[in-house]
């Protein structure tokens, strides 16, 4: 009697475990009833130990760099700088500079250094946001002239340099790019960002840059250009985004909203990156960042407590509309002096005025033109394919190459597949993420099969294949893959810089296949027949590519053969092909023979 009563305890124990872990299947797919936009009030979650930050911290990371392309990184070619166009005042020079920072591509700005001081000075990366006039821009609210000046009286040298589209950046437009330059990660985020890490490059490379000394800082675009390259590259030592941190509004522009950049991720979790080395979060009562004394900077602080370092983020709120006006300039001036001069007089960091210098005197390409073999808009698209071409191609190591798909597709092996049999329904769910997977699972014996058709379960069903798997009495796995079957949930695909913050439909398919091929793994270890119908042979090739597992295929493509147009109109993934594609997926599945 001892025994059974203590066998009922125990199927108690596992029935109460199965209906909680059932109990986390969401009626509705989370994916198409949380639709993330710019405009979506987002809270920062709470962690709880430095261990759990850094481990998060690492993956932001990895998002951030895959959302622009650029992982792996780009070769770092010479920057083949060319500085000229001095222009000497009592205490400062300004020089034009154009740098190649990829092979045929150029960035421009402005140099500001100090004079009548000698040594090594700390440095300052200057993007400058969406004004009319781009890194000249000088009017009451916005300056970017009167900063960079006031920097080098001070100090610093400053790297002024333009937004991708802007004053002398004119091989691509500001905003540009649509379906084919999404596949391949190319994006005026990534070039934007590539632009920034050079710019870095170049205030190292210079004799009178002291090296372990480089901050940045910008506003509105430009804070946004601030924390993403603070986020991803650990030589910015002091920073300053302006106006741009926060939890209501995320950004406005293309240049700021890359698909797959904000995927479960929001701009207060990328500025706490910077932690634990010294940030100012300059806000405004007037725009976005009105909340800021109230929620993200405690937000953001509470990541620096993990550190023990909570006084090196402060946040300066100032009474105007959107802005970097003198009132913030000098806010960011007291507090780069403080950690950076060990100057903490304010009186020595105020804002003197300054001589405003003709456009065409400041203009790298006033009556020039771009050097001999600069690209067109053509010539640099076609790089940056050549690029993603070379480094798969290049790539010797298959489960590094199987890693860069993954992340640059944003897809993942679950860790846990929850699920809920009811007969020969079930449903799937990935642990903590609010999907839903309706499907099919017929038991058997020998091998399992995962069928998926791109018409759902139901029509899988009624397959030959299915037929010729039951009959040999063979375990079979049929699934609505996202968005299939017979009742396919609106999705409000209507918000601006919708694939920023929500997979397409064709990731999500591809992602609900390897939660089955996890499920199936679970449940029965060995190999797994993967078989796709339809448009779902595309799926299934990339599914087979990605899983850890042994699978095997056991479908041909048909008439798909990698190119952009068929990836875009038969399996759109932001991100596949610069991660090699088709070619890759197919090298990943011969491997494993």
């Amino acid at each position: 009697m001892r025994y059974i009563a203590r066998l009922m305890r125990n199927l108690s124990i596992l029935l109460a475990t199965a209906l909680a872990l059932a109990s986390q299947i969401p009626e509705q797919d989370a994916r198409n009833t949380n639709v993330p936009n710019t405009d979506t009030h987002f809270t920062m979650p709470v962690y709880r130990s430095l261990a759990e930050w850094e481990a998060r911290k690492v993956r932001l990371r990895t998002q951030i760099l895959a959302a622009a392309g650029l992982l792996p990184m780009p070769e770092r070619t010479p920057l083949n700088p060319r500085i000229f166009g001095r222009i000497e005042n009592k205490d400062y020079s300004i020089e034009k500079v154009l740098l190649e920072t990829l092979p045929g591509y150029y960035l421009g700005g402005n140099l500001y250094r100090p004079l009548g001081r000698s040594g090594r000075f700390p440095a300052v990366a200057s993007p400058h946001g969406h004004w009319n006039y781009g890194r000249l821009e000088h009017q009451p609210l916005g300056s970017i002239p009167a900063r960079c000046i006031n920097l080098a009286r001070q100090g610093y040298v400053v790297f002024a340099y333009d937004m991708v589209g802007y004053n002398d950046t004119i091989q691509t437009p500001h905003t540009f790019g649509g379906p084919a330059e999404q596949l391949w990660s190319f994006s005026p985020l990534g070039l934007q960002l590539w632009n920034s890490i050079r710019a870095v490059d170049f205030l190292q490379s210079l004799p009178d840059v002291d090296p372990d000394r480089i901050g940045a800082t910008g506003a509105s675009g430009g804070g946004t250009q601030t924390f993403l390259l603070m986020a991803v590259d650990d030589r910015i030592k002091f920073a300053a985004p302006v106006n741009m941190v926060s939890a209501i509004m995320q950004g406005g522009c293309v240049c700021e909203n890359a698909p797959n950049l904000r995927l479960g991720a929001f701009n207060v979790e990328f500025a706490a990156m910077m932690a634990p080395r010294p940030l100012l979060l300059v806000s405004a009562t007037g725009d976005w960042t009105r909340n800021t004394p109230q929620e993200e900077f405690p937000a953001v602080r509470s990541i620096y407590a993990l550190y023990g370092q909570p006084d090196n983020v402060e946040n300066v709120h100032i009474d105007a509309p959107h802005n970097y006006n003198q009132a913030s300039r000098e806010a960011v001036y007291r507090f780069f002096g403080k950690h950076v001069l060990g100057e903490t007089d304010p009186k020595k960091l105020t804002e003197r005025s300054i001589r405003v210098e003709k456009l065409q005197d400041m203009l790298a390409l006033h009556n020039r033109t771009l050097p001999a073999g600069a690209l067109d808009y053509a010539g640099l698209f076609r790089l940056w394919k050549d690029m993603a071409r070379r480094q798969a191609a290049e790539c010797r190591d298959l489960e590094m190459l199987r890693e860069r798909l993954r992340l640059n597709v944003a897809v993942e092996w679950p860790g846990e597949v929850l699920s809920e049999l009811r007969g020969e329904r079930i449903l799937l769910s990935r642990a903590g993420k609010g999907d839903r997977i309706p499907g099919i699972w017929l038991d058997g014996t020998g091998a399992p099969a995962l069928i998926v058709h791109s018409e759902g379960a139901e029509a899988a069903r009624r397959s030959p294949e299915v037929s010729a798997l039951f009959k040999a009495k063979r375990p079979v796995l049929m699934i609505d893959a996202f968005q299939t079957g017979s009742a396919v949930a609106p999705r409000d695909r209507s918000h601006r810089h919708f694939l920023c913050f929500n997979q397409s439909d064709d990731a999500n398919r591809l992602q609900d296949l390897l939660t089955a091929l996890r499920w199936l793994s679970q449940r029965r270890p060995g190999p797994v027949e993967l078989i796709g119908l339809g448009k779902a042979r595309v799926w299934c090739l990339f599914a087979a590519a990605l899983a850890p597992v042994e699978v095997k295929m056991a479908s041909s493509l048909g008439e798909f053969t990698g190119s952009d147009q068929d990836f875009v109109e038969q399996f759109f993934v932001p991100g596949i092909q610069r991660a090699g594609g088709l070619e890759t997926a197919l090298r990943l599945i011969a491997g494993r023979r």
